[in-house]
Order: C-alpha cells, then structure tokens, then sequence
C-alpha cells in the first residue's frame, strides 16, 4: 500500500496545490493561518524523512568503491556542470538562478529511494549511498553557489533568516533523526516506530504544498511565462541525468541493478530539503520558492518516465537483487 502511495503521490501534490491556490483566492485569513504552519510542518517533514536516511550505516556506503566513485563524481561534479551550463539559459535573475542552482544541484535522499526500488534497481547500495550523499550535498551548497552565483550575490543572500533555516530547520532534524536511530538500533520495538514515521513524508509534503500555494498566490499569478520557460531545462536536466548515468555506468563497468540507481540519483533532487531555504530568501527573491515547488512536480513526473525507461531501455536486463 506504501508503495502504491508513493507511486501516485505526483497526484496528492497535485491536488495539494489547487486546493492551496483555491484557498489563497477565497480565504486570505485561512492563507495566513497555513503560512504560520509552513515552519513546523517542514520541520516534522525533514525530521521524519531523514530518519528514512540509515544515517548510523554511514561507513556500509564507504565500503563499495566501485559504485561511490561514479555516485559521487556523477552527482557533485558532473551534475554541477550540468546545471551551470543550463542556467546560463536563464535570464539574468538572481531570484530564477539562485531557485533553479538550489534545487538541481543537491540529489534526492528521499524519494530516490522508491524509485530505485521500483525501477528494479539496487536498493541496498542505494541506501548505503544516501547518508554519504546528504552529508556531500549539505557540505558542498555554500561552495557552488559562490563559484556560480559570486559573492556578491551571496552577500545578498546570506542573511540571519537564511542560517536559522539551515540550522533550525536542516541541521537540527538531520541531528534529532540520528539520535533515533541510534535509539532504535536493534530494538525490533522502536524500529517499528521509526518505520512508521516513513508514512509521514508524502502527506506532510502535501500540506506544506498546499500552504505554499496559498500563500505564493500573488507571485504564482506572475510565474506562467517563467514556468514554460523551465519546463524544458526540467525535461533537459532529466535527459542529460540520464544519459550520464548511462555512460558513467559503462566506464566504470557496473552492474545492471546499480546502473539503475545512478540514473535515479541523478534524476531526482533533494526539492523540499531546499524549500526552507527558498522560503528564507529575502524580498525580491520570490520566485525562488516557485522555481523549487515547479521542479518537483516535473520530477515526480519524470521519474514515472524513467520507471519505464530506465529498466526496459537504458539497462535492460534481468538482476539478481
């Protein structure tokens, strides 16, 4: 049942969003009552995901050599590539770059993981790849959006909202998930717990949508003619994923099964680990948060693609996991 919720979820946020926009149009005191709840529920919903993260196994991802070194090239050196190559197609925004650079340059830790699963790919080696993963990407942002923003847009950025919500929001769940683990550790009780928190993702994502949408009505009324404009370096950023997956994969002589999870992890992205980010951006740079929300449906849509794609066409093939 998880897995079929987790397949149509693209649908839930769907609804999520219409029913945001429906409720900013007609109810700006219930618009303002869901802005104040944007916060907590984001913190619960990196609380709850990353405790999805195996966040103790973290040496069991050091252990596979022949997968990290394409996991980690691929996705915090090539991927990067990628997306300044793409941005250069963009106007010249600070608020449109700065969105589009949060949400493409960071891999997904999260729904990565059914994905993989579902494609037929990996999923052990996926799950001891993500906390090495989450720790890269959290490590690496300041870097790359100094090398392809520049300090002075940064300057812009780097503002007290900015930190709190890395720290109270990122930094802290990452933190308070850990310590469950460790807790739940061999306990088969307390792991039950923390599997049952993995249900919370997908509805909390969906009110936070909602939320969004209520509240970024005045800017959405603004966003169609941006929105088509990066429906197609979305739909380019997941064909190029792909057919670096594919490539990387034969350089470094994997297995079908592990091909699979590179096309996945470079395919979906870490959006809603970014979202409180955007949301802490200053004034003037609005579009951020839309940029961020937009991604993830086209992702999400994406990703049914490659669970067609991936297994019969870019690694067909039967596999022994």
């Amino acid at each position: 049942m998880r897995e079929a919720f987790e397949r149509y979820q693209v649908v839930v946020y769907l609804v999520a969003i219409v029913v945001g926009l429906v409720v900013g149009a007609r109810s700006p005191a219930t618009a303002d009552l869901l802005g104040a709840l944007i916060w907590p529920l984001l913190g619960v919903l990196l609380y709850a995901t990353f405790t999805q993260v195996p966040l103790i196994r973290l040496r069991y991802g050091l252990a596979n050599a022949r997968f990290l070194a394409p996991a980690v090239l691929g996705n915090f050196a090539a991927i990067p590539l990628i997306v300044w190559g793409l941005v250069q197609w963009l106007p010249d925004e600070p608020g449109l770059r700065l969105g589009v650079m949060l949400v493409l340059l960071l891999p997904c830790t999260d729904w990565f993981l059914s994905f993989t699963h579902l494609g037929g790919g990996d999923t052990s080696t996926a799950i001891a790849f993500t906390p090495l993963s989450l720790l890269l990407q959290l490590a690496l942002l300041p870097l790359y959006l100094w090398l392809f923003l520049g300090q002075a847009t940064l300057a812009g950025v780097a503002q007290r909202e900015l930190l709190l919500a890395f720290g109270g929001l990122i930094v802290v769940p990452l933190l308070l998930a850990f310590a469950t683990e460790r807790w739940a550790k061999d306990v088969v009780s307390r792991q039950r717990c923390v599997e049952a928190l993995g249900w919370l993702p997908v509805p909390l994502l969906a009110l936070v949508l909602c939320a969004v949408a209520a509240g970024q009505l005045e800017t959405l009324s603004t966003a169609p003619g941006i929105l088509l404009r990066l429906l197609p370096l979305y739909a380019a950023f997941l064909a190029l994923a792909a057919g670096l997956a594919w490539l990387m994969s034969r350089a470094f002589d994997l297995p079908v099964a592990q091909g699979r999870v590179l096309a996945f992890s470079f395919g979906s992205r870490n959006s809603f680990v970014v979202l409180p980010l955007a949301l802490a951006l200053p004034a003037g740079f609005d579009i951020a948060v839309v940029v961020v929300v937009f991604q993830s449906l086209v992702e999400l849509v994406g990703m049914l693609v490659f669970l067609h794609v991936v297994p019969r066409w870019l690694f067909p093939g039967s596999t022994s996991t």
